[in-house]
């Protein structure tokens, strides 16, 4: 729902029987170039061509489609070799509903990604011909296919290879750069289809430079007697909660943050009649909206901060042009997210995209998916209080770090302030989750990636990537 552009709407009704919407007056046209057929498959210079003319008549070792060449030491399609690197690059653990004997063929290799990995593996696609940085290229264009033992790759597919790759990466990197509660809180996470690895390293690398950030730092005095945030260990017992006040302060901080926050439901309409079946162009318009009317919270939220008057406009005005995206996102997960994945959600069941509009997705789109689903399903487990969203929200707004700010020494002394505030709240409400403070903390940078993220999704693809999160999100959640 975050974007900086968008394309402008057009005049009259065109919402039929609905009443809710104006279509835009033209959506871009789809680029010619950047996207791929069948799961999104990348076409990239790791392709080895099969120089032969009968290369035409190869078929792909894993699911039978004419091949293209020989991609990671085997002949296969760009559907496998596509679907292949992700799942590694991606660290991607997957599930089957079955007896992991899944039947694969053109048709049917999209129905159970546990079973494709596998066949993958038990072709001899070679994982160690995919570049580390995940970049188009292989790293050595002779190396073949290769035959691996049962066990390796048991241990791929359950995840342990790495989970073992990060424990290594983190016992050799500095001792002091361990990020708390993090396989324990993950280990918990629901699994959205096809589940992220423990190790993420986007989320630890993120999370660390949060807490980089706070390590060595002078503590106000009526903060001293918190806890410290990484003196926690996820492997060693717990010592058992001592009942704790909250610091009067804190109290009365996060009680302005909380009067600061519009948490009346979004006034945008999104009901439909049923039968309606809305278009690209509908859904496109409402989703433009909805930002709108997010954005617009925003701006007045700034004028209530209790800390409004401590900062210029210059510095403000560079902080929302750098957040908005963000803060939009954070809100849409948290305080909106029974608006945006219950009314919404069904706005978008009566959008159905065409087959060249599913076929045309972007890599990029399905990355946010993944992401945004994982992302829901962690704040629907951890159930963020309104408190806790609030202080999130100052944290991710007060970014130290943002170019052309005019005081930045000031807003890191703000922004640390909140973190311990937030911190006291959680440790002091929530005495038997130790872990919840790091768990929420860890949620900013993954929401500024996929933020980031986001800008590069094609605005046409947008109706169709919000029809896919809302959907999985609200199905999955109705069958706790």
């Amino acid at each position: 729902m975050e974007r900086d552009e968008r394309p402008p709407s057009g005049g009259g009704g065109g919402g039929g029987s609905a009443g809710f919407l104006e279509p835009p007056a033209a959506l871009p046209p789809p680029p010619r170039n950047g996207f791929c057929q069948d799961e999104l498959a990348e076409l990239d210079p790791s392709t080895i061509s099969v120089p032969d003319d009968r290369a035409e008549q190869r078929t792909c070792l894993i699911c039978g489609d004419r091949a293209t060449g020989l991609h990671y030491g085997i002949i296969s399609c760009e559907g496998c070799k596509g679907f292949f690197k992700r799942s590694i690059c991606n660290k991607r653990v997957y599930r089957c509903s079955r007896d992991k004997n899944c039947v694969m063929s053109r048709k049917q290799r999209n129905r159970c990604q546990y079973c494709r990995l596998l066949k993958c593996l038990q072709m001899g696609m070679n994982r160690k011909a995919i570049r580390e940085d995940g970049m188009p290229g292989g790293r050595n264009k002779s190396i073949g296919p290769v035959q691996i033992s049962e066990e390796e790759i048991e241990r791929i597919m359950s995840g342990q290879e790495f989970e073992e790759e990060a424990t290594h990466w983190s016992n050799h990197g500095d001792s002091d750069h361990s990020s708390p509660g993090n396989r324990a809180s993950e280990s918990n996470q629901p699994s959205p289809g096809s589940t992220l690895s423990s190790s993420r390293s986007v989320e630890l690398n993120g999370f660390m430079a949060f807490r980089d950030q706070y390590m060595g730092m002078s503590v106000p005095p009526h903060y001293q007697y918190i806890p410290h945030l990484f003196s926690y260990s996820a492997h060693s017992p717990l010592l058992p909660p001592q009942a704790r006040s909250l610091d009067p302060q804190s109290y009365s901080l996060i009680h302005q943050l909380v009067s600061a926050e519009d948490l009346e439901p979004l006034g945008t309409p999104m009901l439909i009649e049923d039968g309606y079946a809305v278009t690209q162009a509908e859904l496109f318009a409402l989703l433009c909206r909805l930002a709108d009317e997010l954005l617009f919270r925003q701006i007045a939220w700034i004028k209530k901060l209790p800390f409004f008057c401590e900062l210029s406009i210059k510095d403000y005005t560079c902080l929302l042009s750098s957040t908005w995206q963000e803060l939009i996102l954070l809100s849409s997960l948290t305080v909106y997210s029974k608006q945006i994945f219950g009314e919404l959600a069904d706005v978008t069941a009566k959008y159905s995209p065409s087959d060249e509009e599913l076929h045309r997705f972007s890599d990029e789109g399905m990355e946010v998916i993944e992401r945004l689903i994982y992302l829901y399903h962690k704040f629907h487990q951890l159930k963020v209080s309104n408190e806790e969203y609030a202080c999130m929200k100052a944290i991710n707004f007060l970014n130290q770090d943002i170019r052309g700010l005019t005081s930045a020494s000031q807003l890191e002394q703000l922004n640390k302030r909140y973190w311990y505030i937030c911190q006291d709240f959680t440790e002091y409400k929530y005495t038997h989750q130790p872990n919840r403070f790091p768990d929420l903390m860890m949620c900013l940078p993954e929401i500024r990636y996929i933020a980031g993220k986001m800008v590069n999704v094609p605005l046409e693809q947008l109706p169709l990537l919000f029809k896919v999160v809302l959907h999985s999100c609200k199905t999955s959640v109705g069958k706790e």
